[in-house]
């Protein structure tokens, strides 16, 4: 099992590219299933999790060609990947699958629409809450789908003719469930008006690729979103948006060590709420041609409150990285998790490097330091594996962080990407 080991101390300096979004591409991959033609989509970024559901696709009868090479561009490795599915070849997504990778349970919306039934294990994923599905099953019911749960397994069937399109209205928002339902209500018959609807930049780059294919789509971005329903959708050709989480990570990342670090190939716009609360802590981030300039100011780091929320709010999946950079804040933050109720067990692990976090509740009580002491730490989740790689460069002398595989899900070459600017970071293999 792979390890990263880091030796703390060095300002960043330079260059990051910033990959293509791994929480937008791979409900872009699954949308492949809606269609007998070829879905090709542009700046996919290479992750476990990406590859984990090429292989869940490839279950179901996804035809999937990867260009020959990754080539070095401008905007770092870009992959361009075919996804063509002509038949469904199987619609049951099977325990050993999808228990790895909780996203892999969308492909129920689509196996739906297009053959009318789907049976797929419940899901599995970071251990960061217990994340039912009941908003997924209850979109796709308020759809006609009658749905059964057996030995692990939800089993959803259409009506004879197919979904039928509803006015349905999420009780709580849902990110993977508004994908979900989205994906399903393109080929349902009629209209179908989901309110409530997550708002994230993920779920407008999806609708956006969706009405690429043939849907008809609007509102996404807003509360409320309409789909009118379609026979049957064609391939497109769609770009993967910029990773709004690695961006905020990487920045939070300058501000903690100090330097200079230009994240190139992404848009502030797509997480204006964690740069306002950056600049806040005091860090000077300004737009340029290619991206986002990132400088901590001459002031340190200053504490600040956070409360996370679905968008535009403050991103759950940047909580554990701005707890790490407030652990060298001159004096107390707090940061209230409402997103998921167990996010919070990077807190023991910061403590081993010598972090004061206090919890009580869904609150964090975080008294800024003078300085980190490099440490071995565990990595339970994919964020907080990256907030102790973030308080591993800021801490004195060296900090080993374990099972990096969650990193690999989510983060594309970040030792490379922290290394050419200026940090010691080496992953050892055991």
């Amino acid at each position: 099992m792979d390890r990263i080991k880091i030796s703390g101390g060095n300002e960043l300096r330079g260059i990051i590219p910033i990959s293509g979004a791994k929480n937008a591409a791979l409900p872009l991959m699954i949308a492949s299933l809606l269609t007998s033609d070829t879905l090709t989509l542009e700046n996919v970024p290479h992750l476990a999790d990406v590859e984990g559901l090429m292989r869940i696709l490839g279950n179901h009868g996804v035809d999937i060609a990867v260009n020959g090479r990754r080539e070095r561009q401008e905007d770092g490795y870009s992959r361009t990947i075919h996804f063509t599915c002509r038949t469904i070849a199987d619609t049951t997504a099977p325990y050993e699958l999808v228990s790895k990778m909780r996203a892999s349970f969308w492909v129920i919306g689509p196996l739906l629409a297009r053959e009318g039934r789907a049976r797929v294990s419940l899901p599995g994923g970071c251990a960061i809450g217990t994340r039912p599905v009941d908003l997924f099953l209850e979109g796709l019911a308020a759809l006609g789908a009658e749905i059964e749960i057996d030995g692990g397994y939800v089993n959803a069937t259409a009506p004879k003719g197919g979904l039928i399109g509803n006015h349905y209205r999420f009780p709580k928002v849902s990110v993977g469930a508004t994908h979900v339902m989205m994906m399903a209500a393109t080929l349902a018959n009629g209209t179908t008006v989901i309110e409530n609807a997550a708002r994230e930049p993920e779920v407008v780059d999806l609708a956006n690729c969706l009405n690429a294919m043939g849907a008809k789509v609007s509102g996404a971005g807003s509360k409320t979103i309409t789909i009118e329903g379609v026979t049957s959708l064609s391939g497109a050709r769609h770009r993967v948006l910029p990773d709004r989480i690695e961006t905020g990570t990487y920045a939070m990342a300058v501000a903690m060590t100090g330097g200079d670090v230009t994240l190139e190939g992404t848009d502030g716009a797509l997480l204006e709420n964690a740069l306002d609360t950056l600049r806040q802590a005091g860090a000077e981030i300004t737009e340029t041609p290619s991206g986002l300039r990132v400088v901590r100011n001459g002031n340190g780091i200053q504490p600040v409150d956070v409360v996370t929320e679905p968008f535009p709010g403050f991103p759950t999946d940047l909580q554990a990285q701005f707890m790490a950079l407030m652990t060298r804040s001159s004096g107390v933050s707090h940061i209230t998790e409402t997103i998921f109720e167990n996010r919070f067990m990077h807190v023991q692990e910061l403590a081993r490097l010598g972090a004061r976090i206090s919890l009580s509740g869904q609150m964090a009580r975080v008294e800024g330091v003078s300085r980190l002491k490099g440490a071995p730490v565990m990595a339970t989740d994919l964020r907080a594996s990256v907030s102790l790689v973030i308080a591993g460069l800021a801490a004195e002398g060296e900090t080993i962080v374990n099972r990096v595989y969650h990193l690999d899900r989510g983060f594309e070459r970040l030792e490379e990407k922290l290394t050419r600017c200026g940090a010691v970071v080496q992953r050892v293999s055991e």
